[in-house]
């Protein structure tokens, strides 16, 4: 990821030579040549994402001069960071920051109480909760509904047994396709409530600063611009559901027609779509797709 804006661009460079300085380890090494298994780290993984959303978002600022003309902002989930970086809420490095502690704490708390993910497709959210619902009275364990995604695409997460099981029930009520994700907890769920607990002292300690622009909550799908709901906004993320299909809607709604999906591929994109059809949506992510964006 990145390679080809790091090559091509030296602001683009620069933020990565600043990434590796602030985190003291090489990160863009790990980037470019991994190991597979250090960024599946979630610790690691987390800022190389942000890191990489941030240098494309700089390769289209570059020959502008200045931010690019938004209405709004959001992410799904870690991208809340990026799209909170990029209405100038939060400093590069501030964002960095949060991210690999945030990455940390999550670790700690899969840790401790190991879990997963599972993506459900085709259910309704009244089916996936009544699944997660009969799952954590069985096993009496935690699982819920931790991304509401769209376009039919549920994710449930929980600890290994009660997930496990809330998989078969969703299988049983229907759903076209139950599958676990590669991922190490059951993140947006009360398992991370260790990690939510002590994320909220480094949110209190955080420079954050009034968002340019709106930016759309994971947890409410509400847009939120003052340092003071952003922290709170963040903490309730690592505990609760993305809203992601609500946040769409609800941004289409104020007149939202155009997305640029900045990053990694074009996950978002698809997903937007499929909630809206009538949305035009773009995604930006090689220095190719940088050269050709006019705008």
């Amino acid at each position: 990821m990145g390679r080809d804006l790091f090559e091509a661009l030296p602001a683009v460079r620069e933020l990565f030579e600043r990434a590796d300085a602030l985190l003291g380890f090489p990160l863009t090494k790990t980037i470019f040549e991994g190991p597979e298994a250090a960024l599946v780290d979630t610790a690691v993984q987390q800022p190389a994402l942000v890191l990489v959303s941030l240098a494309v978002v700089k390769a289209l600022e570059a020959p502008r001069g200045g931010p690019l003309a938004a209405a709004a902002t959001a992410g799904l989930s870690l991208g809340e960071y990026a799209a909170l970086a990029a209405a100038e809420a939060l400093a590069f490095e501030d964002a960095l920051r949060l991210v690999r502690r945030r990455g940390e704490l999550m670790k700690e708390a899969a840790a401790r109480r190991p879990g997963g993910m599972a993506v459900v497709l085709q259910l309704s959210e009244a089916q996936v909760r009544s699944a997660c619902e009969q799952a954590a009275k069985e096993t009496g364990g935690v699982v819920s509904p931790c991304n509401f995604n769209g376009g039919g695409q549920i994710v449930i997460g929980g600890a290994n047994e009660p997930l496990a099981r809330a998989m078969e029930l969703c299988k049983a009520a229907g759903a076209r396709r139950v599958m676990k994700l590669p991922v190490s907890g059951g993140f947006h769920t009360a398992l991370m409530q260790p990690a939510a607990d002590e994320f909220r002292e480094v949110l209190a300690a955080a420079p954050i600063r009034k968002a340019r622009v709106p930016v759309y909550a994971n947890v409410s799908a509400a847009p939120v611009r003052e340092p003071d709901e952003i922290r709170v906004s963040l903490e309730r993320q690592l505990v609760n559901p993305v809203r992601w299909e609500e946040t769409v809607r609800n941004l289409v709604g104020q007149g939202c027609t155009r997305f640029l999906e900045l990053g990694a591929g074009s996950t978002l994109s698809n997903l937007i779509r499929r909630i809206a059809p009538e949305a035009q949506t773009r995604a930006v992510g090689t220095w190719e797709e940088v050269r050709n964006y006019s705008g």
